[in-house]
């Protein structure tokens, strides 16, 4: 099983919006709650996200593959999360 990485900061209304959207994905999907989930605030480790490549926030990385970038939307996030299954 695979880790998903929210790469995001506080103040970002679409990262707001994507850990909105992740609390539904989770409660819909149980089995998600499996997966190791870690989000990681760019702006107080700026050490692990220049490790990434990414230019816009919200982003999310299931294991070392960017699964989303920019503006959240429901399906790619349930992506992120299913990929991390297989």
């Amino acid at each position: 099983m695979k880790d998903v990485k929210l790469f995001m900061f506080d103040g970002c209304p679409h990262c707001k919006k994507a850990l909105e959207l992740v609390a539904e994905i989770l409660a819909a999907h149980p089995e998600y709650a499996l997966i190791p989930f870690t989000v990681i605030d760019e702006r107080k480790h700026p050490e692990i996200a220049e490790k990434y490549d990414y230019f816009y926030v919200p982003t999310f990385y299931t294991g070392d593959v960017k699964m989303m970038e920019g503006a959240p939307t429901r399906h790619a996030i349930t992506q992120a999360f299913a990929a991390a299954c297989v």
